[in-house]
């Protein structure tokens, strides 16, 4: 379909385009270059990029694009790790930070309305100084969007107890190809009439429409929570452990695990409290009330007598402390290479140490090391591999791993994302079966019949 889309802008497109959004538009090469890429570092052409700030300039915009085929690229904050924000076809990049407002949090509805725009760290923030707490926790969240979030159903550190983005969409507002305005859902908890179309939208990948408004659920906040990290010889060991939390029937509202080689990259890029015999480490969340955090965290270190060390830390100043290390991975895995592939794959949580040891064997047999941490308590892996872009021998044999390393998901019973989405990285299609590929396309195709809305993504 790739040959019907329009490849360059005319001078009546240029003007229809200032037109419309006056300040709100470039052509200037230097800051389209910024939108060609996203923290992928894959990199695409940018015709234009708009900010809109409103729907009614969307819908007029859509409307447009589609009319004149012009492929239109959603973007968020650009953190996308799948290549979600790339124009894998030269288009336009409507960057959505020009919607970037919290339009209300109510505690007698226990609702968030917000443009996409607005920043999830933000948003969270906004909402505990009204005691009420919005649970999904991207652990870039100082970086993302809500939009981003929700359009790649983001997971994050607190899923284990809480679940994910969709648990928490109430409505949806979204512009589609055409300029078509629809509403799905609002602001009640509870809603079965008709079919849930708001919900085809998270984790669409901006391949649906473009979403203007969110209704989002809340909760109260927690009074008290408590954190330990506990370090363990091996990861085996750091798991069983982990096993015991759960058989306990504790539920800890976050859990993350850490592989040796994550701790060799610590130790390298800063001070560590932990001892040398420490391999592995385990950091776990529980939260509550004032009455019941000290009874769960004491139930919590119970199960934790095998560990050879712990750190525990009460109260958000004594755990940001703890979480920092977690928080630390990312930017110290770099001194094993200049670039890097991440992938965010999700097995059974019981199948999570297997998963990783046949990773870190892939990994090896291609020469290379295996970063491997990320949310135990929902099986969710984050596999890095680091490498110099610059040495085509390491690059093909990173890339190699990377595709290894899906397969081996996969075969676990697993899922080749567990929060990143597909982006253009992703072969969806191996986990895919080829009718349920073809369902997902043919609902694609409805909402957007002419395909411009971020072709090559997702599905």
């Amino acid at each position: 379909m790739s040959e019907e889309y329009a490849t360059a802008l005319t001078p009546e497109h240029k003007k229809f385009l200032q037109d419309l959004f006056k300040d709100g538009v470039s052509f200037d090469p230097e800051t389209l270059r910024v939108y060609a890429s996203d923290a992928s570092l894959r990199t695409g052409v940018v015709l234009a990029m708009v900010r809109p700030e409103n729907a009614a300039q969307l819908c007029e915009f859509m409307r447009w694009a589609e009319e004149q085929r012009v492929v239109v690229h959603p973007r968020g904050r650009g953190t996308s790790l799948s290549g979600g924000c790339v124009p894998t076809v030269p288009g336009i990049v409507v960057s959505m930070l020009g919607m970037d407002r919290i339009l209300d949090i109510s505690k007698e509805d226990f609702v968030a309305v917000v443009e996409p725009g607005v920043n999830t760290a933000l948003l969270q923030a906004e909402c505990e100084k009204l005691g009420m707490f919005y649970p999904p926790d991207p652990a870039s969240g100082k970086a993302t969007s809500v939009g981003g979030n929700v359009l790649t159903c983001a997971g994050g550190l607190r899923a284990v107890k809480y679940g994910v983005t969709r648990d928490y969409v109430l409505g949806v507002e979204a512009v589609l190809p055409g300029g078509k305005m629809v509403k799905f859902g609002g602001r009640s908890h509870k809603d079965v009439i008709g079919l849930d179309l708001g919900r085809l939208f998270v984790g669409s990948e901006g391949s649906l429409g473009i979403v203007t408004k969110l209704t989002l659920k809340l909760l109260p906040k927690p009074e008290a929570s408590a954190s330990v990290l506990v370090g363990y010889p091996s990861l085996d060991a750091a798991l069983a452990s982990m096993g015991k939390v759960f058989a306990a029937g504790i539920l800890p509202c976050a859990v993350e695990f850490m592989n040796e080689t994550v701790l060799e990259i610590l130790t390298k890029t800063g001070e560590v409290p932990w001892p040398d015999t420490v391999k592995s480490l385990l950091l776990f969340q529980v939260d509550g009330s004032r009455d019941t955090v000290p009874l769960e965290n004491a139930r919590l270190s119970k199960q934790l007598d095998d560990a050879l060390w712990r750190m525990e830390g009460v109260g958000k100043e004594e755990e940001d402390k703890l979480w920092a290390y977690r928080r630390r991975v990312s930017a110290a895995s770099y001194v094993l290479g200049p670039d890097r592939i991440g992938g965010d794959m999700a097995v059974p949580r019981g199948s999570i140490l297997k998963a990783v040891r046949r990773f870190e064997e892939i990994a090896a047999a291609n020469g290379k090391r295996l970063i491997g941490f990320g949310h135990a308590g929902d099986g969710n892996i984050h596999a890095n591999l680091h490498y110099d872009a610059s040495d085509p021998d390491d690059a093909r044999r990173t890339q190699k791993t990377h595709h290894e390393l899906d397969d081996a998901a996969l075969e676990f019973g697993g899922s080749l994302s567990g929060e990143h989405g597909g982006g253009c990285l992703k072969d969806v299609g191996k986990q895919l079966g080829k009718e349920e590929h073809a369902l997902m396309r043919a609902v694609r195709k409805v909402f957007d019949p002419h395909g411009i809305l971020n072709p090559g993504k997702g599905y």
